[in-house]
This record gives structure tokens, C-alpha cells and sequence, in this order.
């Protein structure tokens, strides 16, 4: 045991946790995770922009290329994310040109949202700010550290679904 663990152990929390605030002792690894999110949220906010984007609208896009054409209550489900939020990320990605929405021919009622032609050029774009964005965060991390990390975070997100199963993502732009 090391003399920073044999510390913390007496103390009776982790090790590594001295520098954590004293109501999130009891959950390093949620603070780091939270700490972790919102980094990760900037940099690929940074890396984004130069796409014409922000946070959250490639998800959008990557969901409308992949399957085409959509509900736009499909795509909410599908984004997880509130629906006033995606109303306002689709009229900022419409402005922008990149996607279109109309009635559903099926359902008048409806409305379909799709990727335009001119979104297309953005794919590449997003898959490379993306694959930049999985190299810098993983640096230092051999292949089966990355698979390890991947399994591990796939366990914790599916504790978290079971825990928060029927609520919704809270409201980002």
C-alpha cells in the first residue's frame, strides 16, 4: 500500500481523493466522470465549430445520415434529448442549410426532418473532429486499455440506464 492509500484509508475514503470537495468524497469516480463529460463536451465543442456546429447538433446529424428522412419526434427519441432543445438545435441546422423539414406526406400532422445534399460535405468533416477528438482523449492508452475503458464505461452507462430508465436527458444546446 502506498503511503498516499495507507493516508486516505485512515481517513476513511479513497485514494486520491483529498483534492475532491468534501460532499463528493464519497463518489470519486462520479466527480471524475462529470469532470471528464464537460471536458470532453468542450473539446469536442472546439473541434466542432470549425465545422459551423455546436455540441450536440452532430449527434443530431449523424442520426439523420445514418437513417434518413425521420419524424421529428422519432428524432427526439433518437437524440435522447428534450424536445424544445431539438426544436431549436433543427431551426439553427436549417438556417445553416443542413437539414430540411416537411409535412409527412403519411401524416400531415407530422413533420419529417432529413439531411440536405449540402449537409453531406459535413460528414467527413464531423467523423474527423470526431476520430481527432477519441486520439486525444485516449492518448497514452494502448489498444487494450481503449478496449478495457470502452467495456468498462458500456457497464456504467447500462447501470445508469437502469437507474434513470423513463427519464429524460436534461435540456443542453
Amino acid at each position: 500500500m502506498s503511503a498516499l492509500q495507507e493516508v486516505a484509508a485512515t481517513q476513511g475514503r479513497p485514494a486520491g481523493t483529498d483534492d475532491l470537495p468534501s460532499a463528493a468524497r464519497g463518489g470519486p469516480v462520479g466527480h471524475a466522470l462529470a469532470r471528464v463529460a464537460r471536458l470532453h463536451r468542450v473539446a469536442a465543442g472546439r473541434l466542432l465549430r470549425g465545422a459551423g456546429l455546436y455540441p450536440g447538433q452532430e449527434s443530431v446529424m449523424m442520426h439523420l445520415w445514418d437513417v434518413g428522412a425521420v419524424r421529428q419526434a422519432e428524432l427526439i427519441k433518437a437524440v435522447d434529448l428534450d424536445p424544445s432543445t431539438v426544436t431549436k438545435m433543427l431551426q439553427r441546422l436549417e438556417q445553416a442549410g443542413h437539414v430540411r423539414r416537411r409535412p409527412d406526406p403519411r401524416d400531415g400532422r407530422a413533420v419529417l426532418v432529413e439531411a440536405t445534399e449540402q449537409s453531406c460535405g459535413l460528414h467527413d468533416e464531423v467523423a474527423g473532429a470526431w476520430a481527432g477528438l477519441e486520439e486525444h482523449t485516449l492518448a497514452g492508452l494502448n489498444p487494450a486499455e481503449r478496449a478495457q475503458l470502452a467495456h468498462l464505461l458500456s457497464r456504467v452507462e447500462a447501470n445508469l440506464f437502469a437507474e434513470t430508465a423513463g427519464c429524460r436527458a436534461p435540456a443542453e444546446d
